[in-house]
């Protein structure tokens, strides 16, 4: 059974969570690794997810007025200092802004593993815009970040095209830190990846969104990045969100 956890200002508190031992990285100023600067009018979909009017992950427009991301984005944050930016390639400035009113995380979700790392969130008025990716698949993903492990913020978008990896390969990359789910996808490659605050961020293939990104290696140059499986998750966005 599909189940909502719906929050609002009530039911969160006013601090960032903890990470946990597996969460190897989540929040933070990161960016694509191994990318290049890219256009937010080639990427529309792609929102800047602010907290404290401070960028902290990525998320995605799926509709006019919901957008995709993270949970473990949204998780005991206090929704009334949530916000996106939308049609800006520059973190932190430029586009519009939008308040975050209420949103959805899975019931499932487990801040531990990771599993079902997934949130919904309505926002007033953002700009209008599944199946199982195979390994092998011709994938994007955009953010906003570092070049490498704890290097410095990025203020201009970044993108790098990688590839799915398949569901095998990625359980034996990552065997010794965590357990890699139905509910989760691998892409990317050493050298060529995710890292801090790429979090919630889309992996698109053409105009399909294929998955968020969730969590990765401690080192992020050294392996593909972990993202949350959209065409497993898409039953559970639409009973949340109509879309």
């Amino acid at each position: 059974m599909q189940h909502l956890a719906l929050f609002v200002v009530c039911l969160l508190g006013s601090s960032l969570a903890n990470p946990a031992s597996t969460r190897l990285w989540s929040r933070g100023n990161g960016r694509i690794i191994g990318g290049s600067d890219a256009d937010i009018a080639d990427y529309p979909w792609q929102l800047s997810f602010e907290y404290s009017d401070s960028h902290i992950c990525g998320a995605s427009i799926i509709s006019s007025n919901w957008a995709l991301s993270a949970a473990h984005c949204a998780d005991q944050l206090n929704v009334l200092l949530i916000s996106f930016r939308a049609g800006s390639s520059i973190r932190g400035s430029g586009g519009t802004v939008r308040k975050a009113g209420s949103g959805y995380m899975h019931g499932s979700y487990d801040s531990n593993t990771l599993d079902y790392d997934v949130t919904v969130i309505k926002v007033v008025s953002l700009p209008s815009d599944g199946y199982d990716p195979e390994g092998g698949l011709a994938v994007t993903v955009t953010g906003w970040g570092t070049t490498y492990t704890d290097g410095p913020a990025a203020s201009t978008l970044q993108k790098v095209d990688i590839s799915i990896v398949d569901r095998s390969t990625c359980r034996s990359i990552f065997a010794n830190i965590n357990t890699v789910t139905d509910r989760m996808v691998c892409a990317g490659e050493a050298g060529r990846s995710v890292c801090n605050g790429d979090s919630g961020g889309p992996l698109v293939s053409g105009n399909t969104q294929v998955g968020i990104v969730s969590w990765g290696n401690p080192e992020c140059e050294a392996a593909s990045g972990v993202y949350a499986n959209v065409a497993n998750l898409h039953s559970w966005i639409r009973a949340a969100t109509g879309v």
